[in-house]
């Protein structure tokens, strides 16, 4: 889940800086390196033959209208690239699993594989561990904040209707809508602008992906789908107590016109 203040936050002040976020890694760079010290190479993405090269999975691309930006691989850890890797989870196909300790997420596939994305996981204090269900899902889902997070931030009244959706929605080009016992748990898998938060703890509570892999994942479920998070893929991550806390609200839940799964 995004950290929504923190979000509107950051934006304010770019906002108020006039600069672009580019122009702000590059004075940020510089200040840190010397001109004496050659900056360590960065490692090629990986690529996949079924899934294609890095370049070409996080392109600039039009999706249901909106356009959406590419993805600086080159600035992107290579582990945290888009990739079909050997299936560590022991689950069955189309099992999702989260390990919260890599910030990887598992997509188990036939044959032992499965699709490894790279995601941001919740900070200190919204982290969790336990099972759920995607049982809803939706495109470009448009933002409602709730009226809690109004009250706390009232310059969010504006979006009291909803933030339309677009390339900088803080819930990005797709939204997985997490239930447990058919109530939603107010945790999502969703898709988020701000990629390079991807490996770390920066959300607040929810799993979020560079919005091509959101797509991906999106486009490969299409039902129910049980998704475990654990602390770690060892046995004794497997069988960790699960969390009983729910999340704190995203949104004003889930949309009236969003699919929901059988």
């Amino acid at each position: 889940m995004s950290d929504i203040p923190l979000f509107f936050e950051r934006l304010n002040r770019r906002a108020f800086l006039g600069a672009s976020a580019l122009g702000a890694a590059s004075v940020a760079l510089s200040s840190c390196t010397t001109t004496d010290v050659a900056a360590p190479p960065v490692p090629a993405a990986p690529s996949d033959p079924a899934l294609g090269d890095a370049a070409s999975m996080y392109a600039a691309r039009i999706d249901e209208g909106y356009q959406l930006p590419a993805i600086p691989v080159a600035k992107v850890d290579p582990k945290f690239v888009r990739q079909i890797v050997a299936d560590p989870t022991g689950e069955k196909p189309g099992t999702i699993v989260v390990d919260t300790s890599e910030h990887f997420l598992y997509l188990v596939r036939d044959g032992g594989k499965a699709i490894r994305y790279g995601v941001s996981l919740g900070k200190a204090g919204f982290g969790w561990t336990g099972s759920a269900v995607v049982q809803a899902r939706k495109k470009w889902p448009v933002w409602t904040p709730p009226p809690e997070m109004i009250q706390r931030r009232p310059e969010l009244a504006k979006y009291k209707d909803g933030m339309p959706p677009g390339p900088q929605s803080p819930l990005g080009a797709r939204a997985l809508y997490l239930f447990r016992d058919g109530k939603d748990t107010m945790y999502r898998l969703h898709g988020t602008p701000e990629w390079d938060s991807i490996g770390k703890n920066a959300s607040s509570g929810c799993v979020r992906f560079m919005n091509q892999d959101i797509i991906d994942l999106y486009s490969r479920v299409d039902g129910v789908v049980p998704v475990f998070v654990r602390p770690n893929l060892s046995a004794a991550g497997k069988i960790a107590a699960v969390s009983n806390r729910t999340a704190e609200p995203i949104d004003a839940g889930v949309p009236r016109d969003a699919e929901m799964l059988r």
